[in-house]
């Protein structure tokens, strides 16, 4: 699919045919063998850290996969890419690279990486060659809901504590969600303006999450997103913080895109 102008893609969702799957396969232990991929590589998006991923990091250790979560600082898109390819190069085989939000950005860009054998997108930015989050929410579809980001201090945008729990997370635990809003990790201005160079999900299959709930980014968008990047679409009940509500859906979506490619590698 020919790539369009950010504000146009994000804004014809229904012109684009995107094959969404009512679920995904069972989980399973990881796969083994010659080519087999059980290494994942997970990283978080604006606001939050690596803790988050804790649900889904359960599931899949528990299932015979290796698993690292990167702490990427959310400062700039190229240190937060330099990050994910440490981590990525300490894996011991092949991986799958997962990205919550602005971690698809970070994914799209190291992905590249030769021991990249796939990606899924959670609820995640999808960018082209030259896109950035900036770039992407730049023109919001009338109607879509605007995220509560406070004025920028010293670089770095937080989300207004008090609207955190409905915009960010309102399918998770009040508790929860009070605990994310105010252990917040500051997102530097640099990141959303960091530029895609060579998008991997043109040159490695992918998979997405669809959040349907999703108040951050609306669930249109990412259905544009994944349709141009020709992933294989999930759809799931969620707020943008799917990854810690519902882990097993997102787990088991990663369990997928890894049998997947391990079969194709047999």
């Amino acid at each position: 699919m020919k790539s369009t102008k950010p504000s146009a893609a994000l804004a014809t969702v229904a012109a684009l045919a995107i094959a969404v799957s009512a679920g995904v396969a069972n989980a399973a232990p990881a796969p083994s063998g010659p080519g087999a991929v059980k290494d994942v590589v997970l990283v978080h998006g604006g606001f939050v850290d690596g803790s988050g991923w804790r649900g889904v990091y359960d599931q899949l250790k528990a299932d015979g996969y290796n698993v690292t979560v990167v702490q990427n600082p959310t400062v700039s898109l190229a240190d937060d890419v330099a990050y994910a390819k440490r981590a990525i190069a300490t894996a011991p085989g092949p991986v799958i690279l997962v990205g919550h939000s602005y971690g698809g950005v970070v994914i799209s860009e190291a992905g590249t990486d030769p021991k990249v054998k796939g990606l899924v997108y959670v609820a995640a930015f999808a960018p082209d060659k030259g896109e950035s989050v900036q770039s992407l929410i730049a023109n919001p579809p009338p109607g879509a809901p605007v995220p509560p980001i406070l004025p920028p201090q010293d670089g770095f945008l937080m989300l207004d504590k008090a609207k955190f729990h409905a915009a960010f997370a309102g399918d998770v635990d009040a508790k929860e969600a009070a605990f994310m809003a105010d252990s917040q990790v500051p997102w530097g201005v640099n990141a959303l303006a960091g530029q895609v160079t060579a998008p991997a999900w043109k040159t490695r299959p992918s998979w997405y999450l669809v959040a349907a709930d999703d108040h951050m980014i609306p669930p249109p968008a990412q259905r544009t997103m994944a349709g141009r990047a020709g992933a294989t679409v999930v759809e799931s009940p969620g707020s943008h913080a799917v990854y810690v509500s519902r882990p097993k859906t997102v787990a088991d979506l990663i369990e997928t895109a890894a049998q997947s490619v391990s079969a194709k590698a047999k």
